[in-house]
C-alpha cells in the first residue's frame, strides 16, 4: 500500500473518531444543561464525559488543540456578498470545526462558511458549558 493511501485512510479513521467523539459530547452536553450542579442524574453524564475525555488522549489532534480564546482569535473573518462576515471551514483548526459542525448543524450558513456571528456564539457557549461541567464535576466532589 502506498504512504499516501495509507495516510488517507489513517486520516479517514482519525475522522470518523473525531466525529464519533464530538457527537458524544454534544449529546452529553445537552444532556447536562438543564441539570444543575450535585443533581444526582449528572452523575452518568459527567462519566460519559470523562470517558470522552480519556478516549480524546489516543488522539493527538487534541493534545495538540488550541483553547477557546486562542482558537476565536485565531480564525480569520471575511466579509460576504450577502453583507455579514463569515469564517470559512477550511481556517477552522480541528478539533474546533468539527465541535462547531456537531452543535451547529442545521444553522443558517452560506456555501464558503458559517456565518461569523455563529462562530462567535458557538465559541462564547462552549465556554459557559465547559464551565457548567467544571460545577458538576466540582459538586461530584463535595
Amino acid at each position: 500500500m502506498s504512504q499516501d493511501r495509507e495516510d488517507t485512510l489513517y486520516s479517514s479513521a482519525a475522522d470518523d473518531d473525531l466525529h464519533l467523539l464530538e457527537v458524544a459530547r454534544r449529546k452529553a452536553l445537552w444532556a447536562l444543561a438543564h441539570l444543575i450542579p450535585g443533581d444526582p442524574r449528572a452523575d452518568a453524564v459527567i462519566q460519559v464525559l470523562d470517558d470522552i475525555e480519556y478516549q480524546e488522549q489516543s488522539l493527538s489532534i487534541y493534545r495538540q488543540a488550541l483553547g477557546a480564546d486562542e482558537v476565536l482569535n485565531l480564525v480569520p473573518s471575511e466579509p460576504h456578498p450577502i453583507g455579514i462576515a463569515i469564517v470559512r471551514d477550511e481556517n477552522i483548526p480541528q478539533p474546533w470545526r468539527e465541535r462547531f459542525e456537531c452543535a451547529s448543524r442545521g444553522s443558517t450558513r452560506v456555501a464558503e462558511g458559517a456565518y461569523l456571528g455563529n462562530w462567535q456564539k458557538f465559541v462564547s457557549e462552549w465556554k459557559a458549558e465547559m464551565a457548567h461541567v467544571e460545577r458538576h464535576r466540582n459538586a461530584q466532589q463535595a
